[in-house]
């Protein structure tokens, strides 16, 4: 991994993820997650101050030590116990099978080189009652786009494949 992988792209993750609108659907999405949570992709800890307190561990996976130690420090200064693995989602998870009530993946499939084998681990470890919280965008073309602008929307798409693969409820 470079430079620019380690030093970089960590910071303008953070930035970029820190906006209105993501900030606004982790407001309203986070706070559903309860019991044991698996938050695939926890990055710089972002969604961190909206978990309840009906949250009583998260198992944060995030391969990234730059964005790891962001993480760290939000976890700090907060009231959520996290647990973090440094791995790929896409490597086997060291947790028991049915073991999570809640997955939560804000903007981060689309990151995953192997999303269907990553989704198979997520599988794994869910409860069969559990739930999938996944926040995703797509870029979509649209005129605007052909001005030199990108629409972003949710991606029903991506939504749909990963409730599919999972075989859970994602509401």
């Amino acid at each position: 991994m470079g430079f620019y992988a380690r030093r970089v792209l960590p910071h303008i993750i953070n930035m970029a993820m820190k906006n209105k609108d993501a900030t606004r659907l982790r407001e309203a999405w986070v706070p559903k997650a309860r019991g044991e949570v698996l938050e695939v992709g926890i990055g710089s800890g972002l969604n961190l101050p909206f978990y309840s307190s009906q949250v009583q561990r998260v198992v944060g996976v995030e391969p990234s030590p730059a964005l790891q130690e962001m993480a760290r420090r939000r976890e700090a200064a907060g009231h959520t116990k996290v647990d973090f693995l440094s791995q790929s989602a896409e490597e086997p998870l060291p947790l028991p099978d049915q073991s999570i009530d809640t997955i939560v993946m804000t903007w981060t499939l689309c990151s995953i080189p192997n999303a269907p084998k990553a989704l198979a681990q997520m599988k794994r470890v869910l409860k069969p009652d559990g739930r999938l919280l996944l926040l995703s965008m797509a870029v979509l073309p649209t005129p605007a786009s052909s001005r030199g602008r990108t629409d972003l929307r949710r991606s029903g798409s991506q939504l749909g494949a990963a409730a599919t693969l999972i075989g859970r409820s994602t509401n």
